[in-house]
């Protein structure tokens, strides 16, 4: 039998901004937050509007993480 080893994907509580959804993402593909980050403020430049409703939808459907 094998154990499933794999990150479960979880709001970060420790490496966060804002509500930890960079943070979280980051600790599951285990690159830097600063991608993520980038990524998020890049979508944000034409208009706002697809960088934060797909902020706004990730905080709302990631769970927060336990600890």
């Amino acid at each position: 039998m094998t154990i499933n080893t794999r990150p479960v994907l979880r709001r970060s509580r420790h490496n966060r901004i804002i509500a930890g959804v960079c943070g979280g993402l980051a600790e599951f593909f285990g690159i830097s937050a600063f991608w993520f980050r980038l990524a998020f403020f890049i979508a944000f430049l034409p208009g706002g509007v697809p960088g934060i409703g797909l902020y706004i939808l990730a905080w709302l459907i990631i769970p927060k993480a336990n600890n």
